[in-house]
């Protein structure tokens, strides 16, 4: 990542009036001290380029902004050089001093010219009430009335206590341009020509008459980046690949047959799931991953949320209401507290679970995955995706990674 050229990142630009608390969000955005803290009104001047990592969001480029309220000939010059970052900018974080709300201070031209030029330009932009710590009472009282006001939206934190960071970030992920997440499934792991064989079942769950979308995408993908797809049953896979003249370069298998298309792949090709694939094209695989540990210390009675994002009909042996549950139990030894959520649903109060175990999201896009997946790591619960969790219960975990070998490194503790 840290080698991902700049035009590949996303560009967020951090505006507002001196001493808002422009360089303090940027070091609790990073958790790092990249940016000089002064309480000296006018620390920055010239806009500063910072490429770096926020997680999850991924690769970023932070743009540090002189205060909008410069003065003198000198400020003003600085004014116009930072509303020139508009013009690279894919987010704009308007930084207010939430101290400053109960006064006349608190929203001034300077915020209400740049959210409307924002707009103008049809650039995302979030308000962010700095300062938190400095407010007696709480502030979440005043945000929706502001909301409202400025109608864009809106986010209190304290970047010197960090509360309300995630809540930015997830904000972050929510309202940047529908680009920025690009991704391909599974493209960038191939070379042209590379054959990769799909592993469809034809069971009770598929869709009479059709593939579904996880199995289309990564055809597509796969077409798209020159390479060849070659799909088979699980029950033609070995004589599928004894007919090959030369080794497939994959298979991707659907999860519910990993052992079986385990067992009849060849040790040298590459195994994983269409499951697994969808957890890096729209979440954070290796998030996943480290949240496939949790079902080893799961204990009889411990809570577990299984979350969908569609609502597909449920046949007799469904992989997330009857499969996964009845594994986990097993692998348990002993039986659980399971609770299910499908569609846009998605609760709030995820203290009360052990464990997430989520789809392969392929009905939401990657931002409201990402979004999720923050709102499980801000309530200290792990998330598993469908496909981890099957390998993981099956004990073919590394196998299944097998595409991905820094995760491979992880999972050994290299």
């Amino acid at each position: 990542m840290n080698n991902t050229p700049r035009g590949n990142r996303l560009h967020i630009a951090i505006f507002g009036r001196r001493n808002a608390g422009k360089s303090s969000l940027i070091n609790a955005l990073t958790n790092q001290d990249v940016a000089l803290v002064s309480d000296v009104a006018g620390t920055t001047t010239d806009p500063v380029y910072k490429s770096m990592e926020i997680l999850p969001v991924g690769p970023v480029v932070i743009i540090d902004t002189a205060g909008i309220d410069d003065v003198g000939t000198l400020g003003e010059l600085r004014v116009q050089k930072s509303r020139e970052v508009l013009k690279k900018a894919d987010i704009v974080l308007l930084v207010i001093d939430a101290s400053g709300l109960q006064d006349a201070g608190g929203i001034t031209a300077f915020e209400t010219e740049l959210i409307a030029e924002c707009k103008n330009n049809k650039l995302p932009v979030v308000v962010v009430f700095n300062k938190t710590d400095l407010v007696d009472r709480e502030p979440s009282q005043q945000l929706e009335k502001y909301q409202k006001q400025l109608a864009v939206p809106v986010v209190a934190l304290s970047a010197l206590t960090g509360q309300g960071v995630a809540d930015l970030k997830i904000s972050i992920i929510r309202y940047a341009p529908a680009a920025w997440d690009d991704q391909t499934i599974i493209g960038d792991l191939l070379q042209p020509g590379d054959l990769v064989v799909l592993v469809v079942p034809i069971d009770l769950a598929a869709p009479k008459g059709r593939l579904i979308l996880p199995q289309v995408q990564t055809i597509r993908d796969i077409l798209d980046h020159d390479a060849i797809a070659l799909i088979a049953k699980e029950r033609e896979l070995k004589q599928t690949i004894d007919n090959l003249a030369c080794k497939p370069k994959m298979v991707v298998t659907d999860s519910q047959v990993f052992l079986k298309a385990d067992a009849d792949t060849p040790p040298e090709v590459l195994l994983t799931s269409f499951s697994i694939l969808f957890a890096r094209y729209k979440g954070d695989l290796e998030a996943m991953v480290t949240g496939a540990k949790m079902l080893d210390q799961l204990q009889p009675g411990d809570k577990v949320l299984m979350a969908e994002s569609c609502t597909h009909h449920r046949v007799e042996d469904d992989i997330g209401t009857v499969k996964i549950p009845r594994w986990i139990r097993q692998h348990v030894g002993g039986e659980l507290q399971f609770e299910w959520v499908s569609g846009t649903k998605f609760p709030e109060n995820l203290e009360q679970y052990q464990l997430v175990v989520h789809c392969g999201s392929c009905m939401i896009n990657r931002r409201e995955m990402l979004a999720r997946i923050m709102q499980a790591n801000a309530a200290g619960v792990p998330m598993v995706n469908y496909g981890v969790a099957i390998a993981h219960l099956h004990g073919i975990l590394h196998r299944a990674l097998s595409p991905f070998p820094y995760l491979v490194a992880m999972l050994d503790g290299k």
